[in-house]
């Protein structure tokens, strides 16, 4: 993994979609997993805003995973943000 990308522990519901944060090189990227994401690293179950988070944390590693390479890719989103969607 390359340690230049870390991700902090803080997680945000948003509508839909999971908020996590990502510093490279100081700066603060937002990340957003939607939940159709999240169901489908996790066994497709149903996402919601109930069991988002604790769905989020059962897959973190392949989100954080798939986030680092977006941002190495610098696919970035128009608002600056990495948007992992379906």
């Amino acid at each position: 993994m390359n340690q230049s990308v870390i991700f902090t522990d803080q997680l945000y519901m948003e509508t839909n979609q999971v908020r996590f944060i990502a510093q490279q090189q100081g700066m603060h990227i937002n990340c957003f997993a939607s939940f159709a994401v999240i169901s489908a690293l996790c066994d497709h179950q149903v996402v919601n805003e109930h069991n988002a988070v604790h769905l989020f944390e059962q897959c973190r590693f392949d989100l954080e995973d798939k986030a680092e390479a977006l941002i190495e890719q610098e696919a970035f989103s128009d608002s600056g943000d990495i948007l992992l969607l379906l």
